[in-house]
């Protein structure tokens, strides 16, 4: 579905053991979308650390996500938004810079199990936690 965006939380389910939520980030990531360079970043570094993937299986998660997603650059006005952002609504840099690359992509809804569920930024994102069992949007 055009206008979403989803977090690198939810893209990380994808390879959990979690399979409630893999199943769900499934369903999110089948609607269409897109990611920033960010989350591309921040998967790598989770796929490396945490998952501890090699090289080759890392690159082959990052190309299956940019063959399915629609991945946007970060530029100085993203930034610049991502810090207003931070400094309106509390968030962290980092969701900050998510929250304002989704804006800059004219997105409507950013997936994401990090931020306040059902948080409407400005009069056109709004956020939403694919794994609240507070299924709001889906009313």
């Amino acid at each position: 579905m055009p206008g979403n965006f989803i977090d690198t939380n939810v893209l990380i389910y994808l390879a959990s053991g979690d399979a409630a939520k893999a199943d769900r980030a499934e369903e999110v990531v089948a609607q269409g979308g897109t990611i920033s360079v960010q989350v591309l970043n921040e998967i790598a570094n989770v796929a490396r650390r945490k998952m501890q993937l090699d090289w080759s299986e890392t690159r082959t998660l990052l190309s299956l996500l940019r063959n399915l997603l629609i991945a946007v650059p970060l530029d100085e006005k993203t930034h610049d938004t991502g810090l207003a952002l931070a400094e309106r609504y509390g968030f962290s840099i980092y969701d900050s810079m998510i929250v304002a690359s989704a804006l800059s992509a004219g997105c409507t809804q950013l997936w994401s199990e990090d931020m306040q569920n059902g948080l409407r930024i400005g009069d056109r994102l709004i956020i939403t936690d694919p794994f609240s069992s507070a299924r709001w949007w889906l009313r």
